[in-house]
């Protein structure tokens, strides 16, 4: 699709596992990308692998970085420094960029539980920071990374899908420090006039998601201990169920949402499937393919909600998204990024 309306973007986190997808994306487009990330989740080979050029400067040397006009050199700019360093904000608030998307934070739900407030502090008063830093540079559009986890162990999850509607009852501080952000965009849109679109991710798989990364869903965890002859650990009793998505169908949404939403204010929408799965039928699926494989029980993890499913009705009237991976063929392309060879 071309995105003739997005000229520069700003992309936080854009060395992650979602945001270096995006970042690819937006380059193979042709647009002005510039990256922020220090690298404590994010790791600039993630960049390297989709055969990008970048030039790396860390942000204190940034101005003289500009100054000797190489931003007009080929390739993307990643600085490398917390997305609320000063020179950093000082750049966003001069170098005439039309779009933000906000993908830097701490995702990990059972870290956000054991140290509440360092969490808060990255995920919830940065991105505060970010926002003030935006409310006055015409900034087309800030798009935010936020997440299911808003919604917590909602009663309508065990059969009707969750709508933006649905009362918000996150179980984590990470859910809440998400649902937070929000309330925030909102109220900048409400003071300030800054258009802000908040997209609750549900649980994002594919390749990229390395052994370790923040993103540490099942299914990476998974082919990481199959790429080790590991036992695949299997929390709780395995029933529950996640509206697994692909990570290419949620760069889709997020450039959907950024080149064809055009109305003013604050909007929140879901990016999922509108379809579950539960972690026993994907390691059913796997077991078919590696009949070699073990499985290694596990308690519940603390924080965690039994079931997601989404609806995307909204994002899907909004500017006609949705997801278009099935399950069987996103697995396949992560099991080959990990060079998992089905009949190992």
């Amino acid at each position: 699709m071309p995105l003739k309306s997005l000229k520069k973007a700003l992309v936080t986190g854009g060395c992650g596992f979602i945001g270096s997808r995006l970042v690819n994306q937006l380059v193979r487009d042709g647009f002005e990308v510039v990256v922020v990330d220090d690298m404590s989740v994010g790791d600039i080979s993630a960049l390297t692998e989709h055969k990008l050029l970048i030039r790396t400067v860390p942000a204190a040397l940034l101005n003289q970085f500009l100054v000797q006009d190489a931003m007009k050199q080929a390739g993307t700019l990643v600085i490398a420094a917390d997305f609320v360093d000063p020179i950093v904000l000082h750049h966003l608030q001069t170098g005439e960029f039309t779009h933000v998307f906000h993908l830097a934070a701490n995702p990990r739900v059972s870290l956000s539980v054991e140290k509440p407030a360092t969490t808060t502090e990255t995920n919830l008063m940065k991105t505060v920071e970010l926002l003030s830093a935006c409310r006055d540079i015409g900034l087309e559009k800030f798009i935010f990374a936020s997440s299911s986890a808003v919604y917590g162990d909602n009663h309508q999850l065990y059969g009707e899908p969750t709508t933006e509607n649905d009362t918000p009852a996150p179980e984590s501080p990470y859910g809440l420090q998400k649902l937070a952000c929000e309330m925030f965009m909102k109220q900048f849109s409400q003071l300030y006039g800054l258009n802000t679109i908040a997209l609750r991710f549900f649980n994002v798989y594919g390749p990229g998601a390395a052994d370790g990364s923040a993103y540490m869903t099942a299914i990476t965890a998974w082919c990481a201990a199959l790429s080790k002859g590991e036992p695949l650990r299997s929390d709780g009793d395995g029933d529950q169920t996640r509206d697994m998505i692909y990570v290419d169908d949620v760069v889709d949404a997020m450039l959907d949402m950024a080149v064809w939403y055009s109305e003013p204010g604050f909007v929140v929408a879901n990016v999922a499937t509108g379809n579950s799965t539960s972690n026993n039928m994907i390691l059913e699926w796997l077991k078919i393919r590696f009949p070699s494989l073990t499985i290694q029980h596990a308690p519940e993890r603390a924080g965690d909600v039994k079931h997601t499913l989404a609806s995307i009705l909204r994002i899907r009237e909004l500017v006609g998204w949705q997801a278009n991976t099935p399950i069987d063929k996103g697995l396949e392309k992560t099991l080959s990024w990990w060079n998992l060879k089905i009949g190992k």
